[in-house]
């Protein structure tokens, strides 16, 4: 049984511990700096907690030490700190972050180290990364690819058509910071709350809108090799409006502080949410101009008697599966670890990742793959640039 030591008893931490243990595989210690947040998680012969305040860098390498891996679902100006002190320790890292800048650092630490540094587990960064490369290993070379993604409240009732189902910072950091994009070619950055547009799925109107650290690191291993390339944020129409002027007319992005706790106290949180994963890619195949598109819905559901939101089981499920297929030795176990380097049929035949095919995590594994809606089953050879690692 393998040790694990998760950091953050939040709703998305508590849901890992809840994955872990009923895998029967792991030992996990959740630590928290905050008591009362580790008293919501259920502990059990396979779930401990621990209280740890890990701005202290000896009592968090004290923690580490024999550990086989640390997952961190802390806040993104938090990741760093973690990662440093698992390179240090000799400890496999995975995170959840979706902070450019934090991802940046993991990959220098990276260079030089003993375990295995995979950043950006969760969804989107994450799961629409491996999505999208396998969509792309379809075309002999790319034209474009458009990653959707966004987890909205089934029952919207105020003025934002929005309830807190994330971590309200990384929302707010989505929101402000610059995003990657590749424009006709060319590496750029892009403006948060830009380039707005709206499209309809399944007779439901939805608006889309550049947002930070979706992409993971898709900019750079499709340099050379797309046109464009662009990931956008989905909400219900009017979402980006009001944002754009608490954000930009009130100056609120210069006090986020401030629209945290206007949010905070504002907006319920709401478990009855849907997870949409919207990818359309396109470029030529045998010298013909085509496209392939994936879409999918994840709604909340039931995890050991525990209802839980649709963003808590897929991203608690992408980190679970990463971490699964990393322990099997289907991944390196040393240096930097894309999303894109696992292939998509791992991903969703693991018994984490089955929820992303309409299976319940943790469920033994099943062969369902819906990834494709024009169900297209060309052969993935042709795009090499993308290949998977080859795994001994």
């Amino acid at each position: 049984m393998k040790k694990i030591m998760l950091v953050g008893a939040g709703n998305i931490g508590s849901t890992i511990a809840a994955l872990l243990d009923a895998a029967g595989d792991y030992a996990v210690t959740v630590v928290d700096a905050s008591p009362a947040a580790l008293a919501s998680v259920t502990t059990g012969a396979r779930v401990q907690v621990q209280t740890l305040d890990i701005t202290q860098p000896d009592a968090l390498r004290a923690a580490l030490a024999g550990q086989f891996a640390v997952l961190s679902a802390a806040p993104f100006h938090l990741t760093t700190a973690i990662a440093e002190a698992a390179v240090a320790e000799q400890v496999h890292y995975l995170d959840l972050t979706e902070d450019v800048a934090s991802t940046r650092r993991v990959r220098e630490l990276a260079a030089g180290a003993q375990s295995a540094l995979m950043p950006q587990c969760g969804l989107a960064p994450g799961f629409v990364s491996i999505v999208a490369a396998d969509l792309c290993r379809r075309f002999d070379s790319l034209h474009s690819v458009r990653m959707r993604v966004g987890a909205l409240p089934q029952f919207p009732s105020n003025a934002l058509n929005y309830n807190l189902t994330w971590s309200t910072d990384g929302v707010i950091n989505e929101y402000c910071e610059p995003c990657e994009a590749i424009v006709e070619g060319v590496p750029r950055q892009v403006p948060a709350l830009a380039e707005d547009e709206e499209f309809s799925l399944d007779g439901v109107t939805y608006e889309a809108f550049n947002t930070s650290g979706g992409l993971g690191t898709l900019c750079e291993t499709l340099a050379g090799r797309v046109i464009n390339l662009n990931y956008k944020t989905i909400r219900y129409p009017g979402h980006a409006a009001i944002m754009k002027a608490l954000l930009n007319d009130l100056r609120l992005r210069d006090h986020r502080h401030v629209l945290k706790d206007i949010l905070e106290n504002a907006l319920p949180a709401a478990l009855q949410d849907v997870v949409i994963v919207f990818v359309t890619v396109s470029g030529l195949r045998d010298g013909r101009l085509m496209q392939e598109t994936y879409a999918h819905k994840v709604y909340s559901q039931l995890l050991g008697g525990t209802l839980r939101s649709a963003i808590q089981v897929t991203t608690a499920a992408g980190i679970c599966t990463a971490l699964d297929l990393l322990a099997s030795g289907r991944l390196p176990a040393r240096g930097f670890i894309r999303q894109e380097d696992m292939a998509l049929a791992d991903f969703l035949d693991n018994r984490f990742g089955a929820v992303y095919a309409g299976g319940p995590a943790a469920s033994p594994p099943r062969r369902a793959d819906p990834r494709v809606a024009a169900g297209h089953t060309a052969p993935a050879h042709k795009f090499k640039g993308l290949r998977p690692l080859a795994h001994g």
